[in-house]
């Protein structure tokens, strides 16, 4: 016979896989020797059964017939009894604390006749049919799936009719109407009577709980939060223990600290003369815990010693249940609590003070995205504020701005001194310079690994995506939304870290944890003041922070294509700067002499255009090398197609048409219809696949030896300076270790040339991102005209996959997270099975070719603590990621390398 059915007494808190976290919890509590009412768990093995075969597995009935023998022989009474009813509550329990699934069903046992027994056994009329009533109400809404409203409704009829306010006040023979009334509606809304066999109301209730797995909520719940669908759920089974007997019962909820700041001390609500559920159901008025001590000091005090007692054995913060029943205390619950961001810090920073953990288990009980959370600028929440929408937080932050709707207009009315939130449909790499003039962007369409979430990611803009009642009308520069129609020029604010948009101005509060990061200890704890709580969130942050940092093997660099950029990282703890994009030194003004070397007519015209952008490449490279001065600094040379810095190809041809059409002429029809055509020379059907990379490189004479010299002469300057740059070149889309020869070969002749003319020595490293399949299956190969490697896993995931993120994100992502092909997507969190093995196989490969080798990530997954831990694991030497992701893929590595030790219940 399979082992479906554990008693409480038999179990332990390792057995959550088998258990889930409410059983495992109330067996580890009965080993404990606390005041738990018995009961058995039906285990995990029950509900995957279920799972498989849609069936109710034929021993498992067998099993709990067993066990509810053995409780009733240890109670002295029988499901059900007429004059002495054992009563039971059934509730569900997984592995991981999950909305959704089945609530709480109290009482099951009760019926006509069993009722009459409890009231006697009680001596309390009124408690039987309330017990009565709430159990038709829940088994009603939870196992038969009737509408809760329609109970509560006739709930709050009976107290009008009476003239109260508080189902308390309700007499037994209220009690007694209301329940035929609950079973009046049980009849009518799911066509069967109420079930007064108490074994048949256990059984469907156990059926429920093994249903509740699937419900449409609880499979959300999971993909959102990466649960496996395979792991089941248990079933708890517990003798009922009632704090509706009178002002000496009640039921509570206590925390051994406060959730929300992390404050020491007991914290909770508690409920006189109330069931379980009320607590939580919110239908009276809670009282603060400590109010219990004013009731019954005996139950608080042993409530307190025992509240200690667990966190001492959990060693965490945790979250009690508890009923009181005539004076007597039982433990219904406790699980390691769930908690805010500052409390998170804060009670790891002083559990580690008091020894009850060490300073490695208070980093793993801290998580990156906490410490992003202290880090977002935040709105004045008590500013009167008017709502438009809310869509996907994208990217945090709190801006406000001028809604504008193109890249031009942000430009021009960012360089007269105005704040702007760029909105868009979407937006593409043609948006780039309008999105850096933003302080926040808003688009109506794309996920949260689109475009304009990834760049605004990058940037540290606030974005918020996927805003689907907003209606763009860009020809009249308006969107309307809830009613409203906001023209450009208006203001609104968007919080990037709940996804909310709002009417005009909105006051921000400065994060004190961020002036931590940028200005120092004494700096944010001085600003802070004689706010305690402040002052004790930063030196938990700082203490973590600095063991994080000592702990991790992981280097952690920035991705940064300014000076201002590569300035915030550093400030921000960037070790250096893993990709600096040479692409965007080509935007804006510039963008004028890259059409000159693609238009140019000869070489002599092209060489022209390449010398005048020399000068201002190797001013913005100076300008990072100074920034990072002392750290490495790798530059990736231009890798988008050249047709990014042209003209749209529609609305140029179009542009000539008109020309035509209207028989214009001059040197500007001229050169658009010159430029038409070198635009529709250079069209690809899928440019992305096509001429860009190191492949331009090679294609253009010239334009990579422009970039090399710069870089090079760069270098030469800060050295004269008297700086210390240390500035590496790394070659794009690299398929061939043929094509990093060539480039190889020509780089060192660059080099060899500037150190003639500058008289100094130049041997900078010369690498290859690694971002095509075949570069990681020939790695080998490639390494050995590489002195690094950086994984562009953004590239690589799209051409693992074969989808461009750009269009798959809005098309079919939301169906395939819904069907279960995706529970994450891959460009936000690696994917270790395909992507990931490209990335084992080349590191291998690499590392074999050449021992030592430098081997790091600067794609968007460098700032994912999931994908942080994988890098860790297969041994890179470094990620890189956004400057704001700085300090959390500081603390991700410090966690990767301790290891992840926190509890699953949390």
């Amino acid at each position: 016979m399979a082992n479906f059915v554990q008693d409480f007494a038999h179990g332990s808190m390792e057995q959550k896989d088998l258990l889930g976290g409410k059983g495992a919890n109330l067996a580890e509590m009965t080993r404990l020797g606390l005041p738990v009412p018995p009961g058995f768990t039906i285990t995990t093995e029950a509900c995957r059964s279920y799972l498989r075969t849609g069936a109710v597995p034929t021993d498992l009935r067998v099993e709990v017939t067993r066990a509810l023998r053995h409780l009733e022989d240890t109670m002295g009474r029988r499901l059900g009894d007429f004059h002495e009813p054992l009563l039971v509550s059934v509730r569900s329990g997984a592995k991981y604390s999950m909305p959704g699934m089945m609530e709480t069903v109290l009482n099951i046992g009760l019926n006509d006749a069993s009722v009459q027994g409890l009231a006697e056994l009680s001596g309390d009329e009124r408690f039987a049919w309330d017990s009565y009533r709430r159990l038709v109400q829940m088994f009603g809404r939870t196992v038969l799936g009737i509408e809760g409203s329609v109970f509560a409704d006739a709930l709050e009829a009976a107290k009008v009719a009476r003239g109260v306010t508080a189902d308390t006040d309700l007499t037994a023979q209220d009690l007694r109407e209301l329940t035929e009334e609950y079973k009046e509606v049980v009849r009518r809304e799911s066509g069967r009577d109420f079930p007064q066999h108490p074994r048949e109301q256990l059984d469907l209730a156990i059926v429920a709980v093994l249903d509740s797995w699937n419900t449409e909520r609880a499979r959300l719940y999971r993909r959102r939060e990466r649960i496996p669908d395979d792991i089941g759920t248990a079933v708890n089974v517990v003798t009922m223990v009632f704090g509706n007997l009178g002002s000496n019962s009640g039921t509570g909820v206590a925390f051994t600290r406060d959730p929300a700041t992390g404050q020491g001390g007991d914290y909770g609500d508690y409920l006189p003369n109330a069931q379980g559920e009320d607590v939580v159901a919110g239908i009276r008025n809670t009282l603060p815990l400590s109010a219990l001590e004013e009731i019954d000091h005996e139950v608080y005090t042993e409530l307190r010693t025992v509240m200690r007692r667990l966190e001492t054995h959990y060693r965490d913060l945790c979250d009690i249940e508890f009923t009181v029943e005539q004076g007597k205390l039982w433990m219904l619950q406790t699980r390691v609590g769930k908690r805010t961001a500052p409390a998170a810090f804060r009670i790891a920073a002083e559990l580690e003070s008091e020894r009850v953990i060490t300073m490695d288990e208070a980093l793993t009980r801290v998580t990156g995205e906490q410490l992003s959370q202290l880090m977002f600028p935040q709105f004045d929440r008590e500013a009167e504020r008017t709502l438009l929408t809310t869509a996907m937080a994208a990217s945090p932050g709190a801006a406000v701005g001028r809604v504008v709707f193109d890249p031009r207009t942000a430009h021009e009315w960012a360089e007269r001194g105005e704040r702007v939130i760029l909105v868009r449909k979407e937006t593409n790499p043609d948006d780039l310079e309008g999105m850096i003039a933003a302080a926040g962007v808003l688009t109506s369409r794309g996920g949260k690994t689109s475009h304009a979430a990834v760049v605004a990611r990058g940037m540290g803009r606030t974005c918020v995506v996927g805003a689907e009642d907003v209606l763009v009308h860009p020809e009249d520069s308006t969107f309307t939304v809830a009613g409203h129609t906001v023209a450009q020029g208006d203001v609104i604010a968007l919080d990037g870290s709940t996804g909310e948009v709002f009417l005009g101005e909105v006051p921000v509060v400065p994060s004190p944890v961020t002036t931590y990061l940028t200005a120092g200890l004494e700096e944010a704890v001085a600003q802070a003041g004689e706010d305690t709580e402040t002052v004790q969130l930063i030196n938990a942050v700082d203490r973590i922070l600095r063991h994080a940092d000592a702990a991790r093997r992981l280097g952690v660099r920035a991705n940064a294509d300014t000076g201002e950029d590569a300035r915030r990282a550093r400030e921000l703890g960037a070790e250096g700067i893993g990709l600096a994009r040479t692409e965007h030194m080509f935007l804006g003004e510039r963008r004028q002499l890259v059409e000159r070397v693609i238009l140019a007519a000869d070489d002599a015209e092209r060489d022209a255009a390449l010398a005048d952008l020399l000068p201002l490449q190797r001013a913005d490279v100076t300008d990072l090398l100074e920034a990072m001065d002392g750290l490495p600094t790798v530059i990736r040379l231009i890798d988008p197609p050249l047709h990014e810095f042209l003209p749209d190809l529609t609305d140029l041809a179009v542009r000539v048409a008109l020309h035509k059409e209207r028989g214009a002429s001059g040197p500007e029809v001229e050169r658009d219809e010159v430029l038409l055509a070198a635009v529709e020379r250079m069209h690809e059907a899928n440019p992305m696949l096509g001429l860009r990379g190191v492949r331009l490189g090679l294609v253009i004479p010239g334009l990579f030896a422009l970039q090399i010299r710069a870089i090079c002469e760069a270098y030469a300057d800060r050295r004269a300076a008297g700086g210390d740059p240390q500035a590496y070149i790394m070659v794009p889309l690299v398929g061939s270790a043929m094509e990093l020869h060539l480039v190889r070969d020509d780089a060192m002749r660059i080099m060899a040339e500037v150190s003639a003319e500058r008289g100094i020595a130049i041997d900078l490293p010369v690498g290859a991102m690694i971002e095509l399949p075949r570069a990681a299956l020939t790695a080998d190969r490639i390494a050995g005209a590489a002195d690094f490697f950086s994984f562009g896993t953004n590239d690589l995931t799209q051409t693992t996959w074969g989808f461009s993120r750009d269009d798959v994100e809005g098309a079919f992502f939301a169906q395939y997270t819904v069907n279960g092909v995706l529970t994450v997507s891959p460009f936000e969190s690696i994917d270790q099975r395909g992507v990931g093995r490209l990335v084992e196989i080349a590191t291998e490969q690499a590392r074999a070719a050449k021992p030592g080798m430098s081997l790091g990530v600067c794609g968007e997954h460098g700032g994912d603590p999931e994908s942080i831990r994988f890098f860790q694991d297969v041994g890179l030497d470094y990620v890189s990621c956004s400057p704001f992701r700085v300090p959390v893929a500081r603390l991700e590595a410090g966690r990767a390398a301790v290891g992840d030790l926190a509890s699953d219940s949390r």
